[in-house]
């Protein structure tokens, strides 16, 4: 079913393809979904929906196939794969599509200027879709550099056209420049890293730190990151349950002096300045608060006695379980 005029509200802005006069003018149509079929880069990098993203649309019923799916007339997929996975999912035979006439390349450029300003393809993901347009980018400045007279009979782009290169990816992505090239690094590293970056589980400039290391190396590295970053989770979690539940009318809680009393043959002011507070979780670890660092730091060299103008401290200490 074809609309009877252009539909302007569905154009990505900021491009020739948003104007009326755009040719020829796109057309909205019901399409069977097995015409349909995503681009060769979305699969080439394994890009999909989120689950959130497809549990708020199947939250919307009918009212989430409302938005026509923007394709190409041969059926390439440029905007709404949330959309057509949830049709996959409910076994739809049909989908409402506005359809462009565009070619594969036009359709990535599009594809990635419709999420910059979302959340659905992360800054790793647009810029390994936009590094696919690098041969072409490439192709367009070398032609220009012959043109120019620069490096005659030569297929060797110069330093400055290189440059220029990778700045366009940056631009189409909505990265650094910098970024572009530690992208392109990231490509040779573990599966396993590529894939938490692609989450972003994990940034791009630690990712790229990882890469220069053996693929073990690299496995490792990520194991310690979600064990610290785990263990800060829980702790953070913990340490907030366990000051809500404390009440003005409390008795005086224990301090550390009290804790390593029966380690130490003589007390000292400062430990018992420091309040103790113990939560359950499992490991052996102990946090100290600012305060209560400087207070024991302010005990070395001082036999001990060290002249003490601090606010109380507390030190919180996870038991083992």
């Amino acid at each position: 079913m074809y609309a009877p005029q252009y539909a302007p509200q569905y154009a990505p802005r900021g491009t020739q393809i948003e104007k009326c006069g755009a040719e020829p003018p796109p057309k909205l149509v019901d399409r069977c979904l097995d015409e349909l079929r995503p681009h060769p880069g979305y699969v080439q990098h394994r890009l999909s929906p989120s689950a959130d993203q497809l549990s708020a649309l199947a939250a919307l019923g009918e009212l989430a196939f409302r938005e026509p799916i923007v394709i190409t007339a041969n059926g390439l997929i440029v905007d709404g794969y949330a959309r057509f996975e949830l049709a996959q999912r409910q076994r739809r035979e049909t989908v409402l599509c506005l359809e462009y006439d565009l070619s594969e390349e036009e359709a990535l450029r599009w594809l990635i200027q419709r999420h910059r300003p979302s959340k659905s393809l992360s800054a790793v993901n647009r810029t390994l879709l936009a590094l696919d347009l690098e041969p072409s980018l490439q192709e367009t400045a070398r032609a220009n550099q012959q043109l120019g007279g620069q490096n005659k009979g030569s297929s060797s782009l110069t330093e400055a056209n290189r440059v220029e290169v990778q700045s366009k990816i940056a631009i189409f992505a909505g990265v650094s420049s910098r970024n572009v090239g530690k992208v392109k690094q990231l490509k040779s590293a573990d599966p396993t890293i590529l894939g938490a970056t692609k989450a972003e589980e994990i940034s791009i400039h630690r990712a790229w730190q990882w890469s220069h290391l053996s693929g073990p190396q690299q496995l490792r590295e990520l194991e310690k990151y979600r064990s610290r970053k785990g263990t800060n989770v829980t702790s953070r979690r913990l340490i907030r349950k366990h000051v809500a539940r404390l009440v003005p009318t409390q008795l005086i809680p224990r301090t550390l002096g009290d804790v390593l009393k029966p380690l130490l043959s003589n007390g000292s002011p400062a430990l018992d300045a420091i309040v103790v507070a113990e939560i359950d979780s499992p490991g052996n670890i102990v946090y100290f608060t600012r305060n209560a660092l400087r207070i024991l730091r302010s005990m070395e060299g001082q036999d001990g006695q060290p002249t003490l103008d601090e606010e109380n401290s507390v030190i919180t200490t996870l038991g083992s379980t």
